[in-house]
């Protein structure tokens, strides 16, 4: 939604997942891009939605520009139409469940992503796994809470839909596709989030209780430093002529120089 601060009046707004059924409530954090889109300057906002879609509007006028399907294993929509609205496949939960790709947790979910000018590339982490996904009746009873159903882990016996993986991507602005994908090794669910810097560095918390720095160019991974039960996002500051890296994990904050 675009409000104008003057006023509070609506200027604008787009709904990534009409009638949700699915909990996809978009919670993820916009980015704002000033840069050349299809031959020519636009004001933009690029959104990693947590439906498995990343979305490219224009901020001035809500304008739908484009997007693109970032989790492989999407079963709730065919794709997107001309209008940027979600072509369902019709998956309704019920009281059996039906199995949902993305998990309840998103494809992507609050942790933050990054734009790189220089490069012309989004940086944001995702999560590929699925959700059995129940509806049913249920009575309201004042002073209790009151879902009407719930998700459960999907079983082993699903194959496909019970793996999980964790994913860093790298999304060119001037191709409008992926320069590149990096798996995530370790547990397979990923919080932390992203930032890249004008050193030419995407920086990021792996599953592994690392700290790991990449070239935001072609994804090579530079070096990782500890960082265990990193869930925030790192940031960067100078001091004495020297940079720095930053990060809150567990109950610690963990600072690396860089050369």
């Amino acid at each position: 939604m675009a409000l104008d601060p003057d006023t509070g009046r609506l200027k604008w707004y787009f709904q990534y997942s009409p009638h949700n059924l699915f909990d996809y409530d978009s919670n993820q954090t916009p980015v704002l891009a000033d840069t050349m889109f299809e031959g020519r300057p636009r004001k933009l906002i690029v959104v990693a939605n947590r439906n498995g879609f990343l979305y490219i509007l224009d901020r001035a006028t809500g304008e739908y520009l484009a997007s693109k399907q970032f989790i492989p294993l999407l079963n709730w929509a065919k794709g997107i139409d001309a209008h940027g609205r979600p072509i369902s496949n019709n998956l309704v939960p019920d009281e059996k469940g039906v199995i949902v790709c993305p998990t309840v947790d998103g494809g992507t979910n609050w942790y933050s992503p990054s734009f790189d000018p220089q490069t012309n590339m989004f940086y944001f982490r995702s999560y590929e796994a699925c959700s059995l996904v129940k509806g049913q009746p249920d009575h309201f009873a004042e002073g209790q809470e009151e879902y009407g159903g719930g998700t459960e882990r999907v079983p082993e016996s699903a194959g496909a839909f019970a793996a999980s993986n964790a994913w860093i991507n790298a999304f060119s602005l001037s191709t409008l596709d992926f320069a590149w994908r990096n798996h995530i090794t370790g547990e397979g669910f990923t919080w932390a989030g992203v930032m890249s810097t004008a050193g030419g560095i995407v920086i990021f918390g792996n599953d592994d209780g690392e700290l790991e720095i990449d070239d935001a160019r072609n994804g090579k991974k530079l070096w990782t430093g500890a960082a265990p039960g990193m869930h925030a996002s790192p940031m960067s500051y100078a001091a004495g002529g020297k940079q720095y890296i930053a990060v809150t994990a567990g109950e610690d904050v963990f600072a690396y120089a860089l050369p």
